[in-house]
């Protein structure tokens, strides 16, 4: 896919993501929190003055939830293909690993356990070899 292809949410979700995990960015939202708890006695701690804070923080954290679920999905997905192109093009790798994503929970735990048994059964070979120390209890 062309870099050039990204709909417009895409872009405009990766570059809100770069933008607003920036210190400065952090910095200034600080600096509001400040502002409006230090004008809290101008407005006598007003309903209507906890409401400004609370209705803003309500709306950022709305929208950017959104930001960054499409970020983290863009990033998980383009990992996933990584691996894929790893796990195809390592010789002896077993190539139905690629699509372990898409599996159910039960098959995705029954693959997990098999590998679970394949590590400990190699840990104990190289605790019988002396290559390891045994693990501290």
């Amino acid at each position: 896919m062309n870099k050039n292809n990204t709909n417009w949410y895409s872009s405009f979700a990766k570059n809100a993501s770069r933008f607003c995990g920036r210190p400065k960015v952090f910095s200034l939202a600080v600096g509001i929190i400040i502002l409006w708890a230090v004008t809290g006695p101008l407005f006598s701690f007003s309903d209507t003055w906890q409401l400004v804070i609370n209705t803003g923080t309500t709306i950022i954290t709305f929208l950017m939830v959104f930001l960054i679920q499409n970020t983290q999905n863009r990033d998980t997905e383009a990992m996933q293909v990584k691996l894929d192109e790893l796990i195809r093009a390592t010789k002896g790798a077993q190539n139905t690993l690629m699509d372990l994503e898409e599996l159910s929970e039960d098959a995705l735990d029954e693959s997990r356990k098999k590998y679970q048994i394949l590590a400990e059964e190699a840990r104990d070979l190289e605790r019988e070899c002396g290559d390891i120390a045994p693990p501290k209890t």
